[in-house]
């Protein structure tokens, strides 16, 4: 049977909620919806480019957790509550995504608390031998 490993950001919404930043199966990496919130002390910036790199930091943890990078993501998620804020995030994602070149869609829906800007969700392969 394949070990299945739940990975913890200490966000009060996993506990709240009922959810884990991460999940590990075998060699799937499966992050959760992960926002701009600085888990540490539960704040949130208002620019949606600030909540952009916040959450890259968030999943770059739990993926770190999971014992991989972002270049092992094979798919990203984008969802936010207004179309014209993804455009002024494209030069974050690229930073992180450019050369990796995830599969990706961007959906425009509503978020969970009206703070949030941006969520991104990622599903990544451990790398061989981890």
């Amino acid at each position: 049977m394949t070990e299945r490993r739940a990975i913890l950001s200490g966000s009060t919404f996993e506990e709240q909620i009922g959810y884990a930043r991460a999940v590990v199966v075998g060699d799937a990496v499966h992050v959760s919806g992960t926002t701009g919130f600085d888990y540490r002390t539960m704040t949130i910036a208002d620019d949606v480019v600030e909540q952009a790199e916040q959450c890259l930091r968030n999943i770059g943890e739990a993926l770190a957790e999971a014992g991989c990078t972002f270049a092992d993501v094979v798919r990203v998620r984008y969802l936010l509550p207004q179309r014209e804020e993804f455009e002024p995030c494209w030069p974050v994602l690229r930073r992180y995504f450019g050369e990796v070149r995830p599969a990706a869609t961007m959906m425009v829906c509503g978020l969970a608390d009206p703070r949030m800007r941006i969520e991104i969700e990622v599903d990544a392969r451990r790398p061989a031998g981890e």
